[in-house]
């Protein structure tokens, strides 16, 4: 397993590491139980955030008494000093730690810089111990480029996918320029890529370390898998690329969900990408009661416009859901996929 450096943080972990986003879906005697095994598998860097309802508790419940073996990364979503106080404190009473190994703004709309509140928060907050490095999240890619460019922080964590573009594939190269640590997030873009050895073979051909989002113990065993199994790249593999980019490239969702609550109830962070999902998984799973009547609330759309300035990727919602209700419409009528 190749091991990755995060730039000036010097941190360096195997380049294979825990997203800990999904966890807030399980028991916490399961997700205790799938981070140690992590853990055990030699999974080193563990990303969780206080805009993941639990995650943070089950984290720290998991490596309670053995804080010093593993580095965690949390985030705040908060628009001021106040708010970013109070969310570093609940992270650390919440991961049962004094100290967080990096700390990131998440989803940052902009490049905070010297003399914003939030930048200045980040700075005292490592003055005073309890964060050892600075980091910063971004979706958007010009504002993920003025944050490489700032030179302020130590680590940023951006998209970063084999449906990667040559702008993107440019970002993590300027990181490692400039000696920034690049986390990559949505490495399965958002559960539209299924081919983990391809995922892999593509992240290992750069300076990134992905976060894998973990719910099951089969999903984590795939991911183990590598520590004892190398992969590189293969003409087979790249074939696998090359055919998930022809199909995939372009106006897609990727299901972070930033866009809800809908203000009509539509589930639109699985409904904009139903063209996707239902060809890439079990068509059933897809076909079910359940969401044909969660594709039909389409036709409530009001336009209000709402889940568009929520979208970090700026994406035209309401006309993705029609396009992909369409879609599903001749599906059902027996159009084959």
């Amino acid at each position: 397993m190749k091991t990755v450096r995060l730039g000036r943080t010097g941190i360096e972990v195997p380049q294979n590491a825990f997203g800990a986003l999904p966890i807030q879906r399980i028991s916490t005697e399961d997700a205790v139980k799938l981070l140690r095994n992590a853990y055990e598998g030699g999974m080193r860097f563990f990303d969780t955030a206080r805009a993941y309802s639990d995650s943070e508790e089950k984290v720290g419940k998991a490596f309670e008494g053995m804080r010093d073996k593993v580095f965690i990364a949390s985030k705040t979503m908060a628009s001021d000093s106040a708010k970013f106080w109070e969310d570093l404190d609940a992270s650390l009473r919440n991961l049962k730690t004094d100290y967080l190994d990096i700390y990131q703004l998440h989803c940052a709309p902009r490049c905070y810089g010297e003399g914003d509140e939030l930048y200045e928060a980040l700075k005292e907050s490592k003055r005073q111990g309890k964060v050892r490095h600075i980091g910063i999240t971004a979706h958007k890619i010009g504002v993920a480029e003025d944050i490489v460019r700032s030179g302020l922080y130590e680590t940023l964590q951006f998209p970063f996918s084999y449906l990667a573009t040559d702008r993107d594939i440019a970002l993590v190269k300027s990181c490692k320029e400039n000696d920034m640590g690049f986390i990559a997030m949505k490495g399965l873009s958002g559960g539209l890529l299924n081919n983990s050895r391809a995922c892999m073979a593509f992240m290992s051909r750069f300076d990134a370390l992905p976060i894998w989002g973990i719910q099951r113990q089969s999903e984590l065993d795939e991911w183990l898998n590598f520590f004892e199994n190398e992969i590189s790249m293969t003409e087979e593999l790249k074939a696998v690329i090359d055919k998930d980019r022809e199909e995939l490239l372009g106006e897609f969702c990727r299901g972070c969900g930033y866009c809800m609550p809908c203000t009509v109830e539509i589930t639109i962070n699985q409904c904009a990408r139903m063209s996707q999902m239902i060809r890439r998984a079990p068509s059933k799973n897809w076909l079910t009661e359940h969401w044909q009547n969660e594709m039909l609330k389409i036709d409530n759309c009001v336009d209000c416009g709402l889940c568009k300035t929520r979208c970090p990727y700026e994406l035209d919602i309401p006309t993705l859901l029609r396009k992909n209700l369409k879609d599903y419409k001749e599906i059902l009528d027996g159009k084959e996929i």
